[in-house]
C-alpha cells in the first residue's frame, strides 16, 4: 500500500520534457525570451498571445529591418499590437 501510493504521488508530479505553455505560472522561474535571435517555435511558445503566425512576422520583419532595438518596437510587427507588447514586456530581453 506504502508502495502504491508513493508511486501514485510520483507519477501525477511528472512534467513533460519539451511541453511549455507560455501561461503557466511556476514560482521562483522566469520566462524570457531574446525576439532579436529566437526562432519562430520559441517565439510562439514563450509570448503570450503570439501563435505561429504572428511568431514568422517577428522573423520576417526581423530579417527585413534589422534588430529590434527597444521592446516597443515589436509592436511594429503585423499583427503585434501594444497590448501584446504590455503583456510580455517582462519576458522580452533584446
Amino acid at each position: 500500500m506504502k508502495n502504491t501510493f508513493a508511486l501514485i504521488l510520483l507519477a501525477s508530479s511528472v512534467v513533460l520534457p519539451g511541453v511549455v505553455d507560455a501561461s503557466d505560472k511556476h514560482e521562483g522561474i522566469e520566462i524570457t525570451i531574446n525576439i532579436n535571435s529566437a526562432n519562430a517555435e520559441e517565439l510562439d511558445k514563450l509570448l503570450l498571445g503570439v501563435g505561429p503566425d504572428k511568431a514568422q512576422n517577428i522573423i520576417d520583419y526581423r530579417e527585413q529591418n534589422g534588430a529590434f532595438a527597444t521592446i516597443d518596437d515589436l509592436s511594429k510587427v503585423k499583427g503585434i499590437g501594444a497590448s501584446t507588447v504590455e503583456k510580455n514586456r517582462d519576458r522580452i530581453q533584446l
